[in-house]
Formats: C-alpha cells, structure tokens, sequence
C-alpha cells in the first residue's frame, strides 16, 4: 500500500512538473499572412536598426540636398508611420507619437530607441487583428483597402527607406552591416 501510495505522489509530482513545464512554453506563434508579416517586420527592422547604429552619430544631420530628409528624419519618419498607419485600423497612436518627430527627435541613441519601439508596434498590432479583421475595409487616405492591404502597405513604406537609407549610408562611406566582407560585383564581360 505504500508503493501505491508512493507511485501516485511521484506521478502527480510528474505529472505537475510536465503541466508547469508546458505552461511556461510560449503560445504558438501566429500562423498565416500575421505570421509572414511579423517575420518581415523583424527583418526589414533589424536591417534599418542595424544601419541605423552603423552610421557615425556626426552623419545623422546629413541630408543629400537641402529641403530632403536627412539620415535621422528619415528614421524617425519610419519609427512615426508606423505608428500613423496602424491607426487607420483602430490602433491608438501613442502620446508623444507626432508628426514634428522627425525635427525633434534627432538625438541617434533615441532615434533607434524609437524606431525600435516603433517596431514592437507594429509586431503587437499584428497579434491582436484577427485573421477575419485582415478582409475589413478600412479608409486610408481616401482610398478603400483592406487590413491586409494595409498591412503590406507597412511593409512597403519600412523597405523603401531602408533603400533610402543604405544610399545614405553607402553615401557616407558606410556599408551595410549584413553586406560586409561581400565581393564586389564583378563588372560585366564586355561584347
């Protein structure tokens, strides 16, 4: 009777240990179109943070031509559409979250602090819309889209600068952290 008693002590001790074990596992990772963007976001956002630390903090008020972003305004300008846009979906946008960021906020070390934050944004907005939600219409400068479209509209804006700002970098005599210790190009055979 005391083995009995025994076994079935050890096996609930077992068996919570296995129940706590599982519990403290996180929740499957979204799946579908949220998943796909939520992994885009982390991509293109590690590219910008990461060339965003690359460039010298000197170079963060360079600009190509008067009257165009410089290095910073364009990330802020990133960091603060990624907040504006999810707000066409509902999303509230954060106090201190403006349009003048971009002017103010040129300090680097809160520049990528914003960005990244901005980032997080982004990644919790696409937790929290449901897989339905992705088919809603919503109005977005006028023009009818759905969530989705949205959302890839998000990911376009994120890429296009990230362009702008490897140009920006490259400008500057700065390459990208994931291109270093490629070959160059080799030029192309002449005809």
């Amino acid at each position: 009777m005391k083995r009995l008693i025994a076994l079935a002590i050890l096996g609930s001790l077992a068996g919570g240990a296995i129940f706590s074990a599982r519990a403290a596992e996180p929740a499957a990772a979204a799946t579908g179109f949220r998943a796909e963007f939520t992994a885009e976001v982390d991509s293109v956002g590690k590219k910008l943070v990461d060339l965003a630390n690359a460039m010298p903090e000197a170079k963060y008020g360079w600009r190509p031509a008067p009257g165009i972003r410089s290095v910073s305004e364009v990330y802020v300008h990133v960091a603060g559409a990624n907040y504006l846009l999810p707000s066409f979906m509902g999303v509230k946008v954060p106090e201190g979250i403006s349009r003048d960021m971009e002017k103010t906020v040129t300090d680097k070390a809160k520049v990528i602090e914003t960005l990244k934050k901005s980032l997080e944004n982004l990644k919790s907005m696409a937790a929290n819309v449901s897989d339905a939600d992705l088919d809603k219409k919503v109005k977005f400068f006028g023009r009818e889209m759905t969530e989705r479209a949205l959302m890839m509209v998000m990911l376009n804006h994120m890429h296009e600068h990230l362009g702008q700002s490897i140009a920006y970098a490259r400008t500057n005599g700065v390459a990208p952290p994931w291109s270093e210790g490629e070959a160059p190009p080799k030029p192309a055979a002449k005809s």
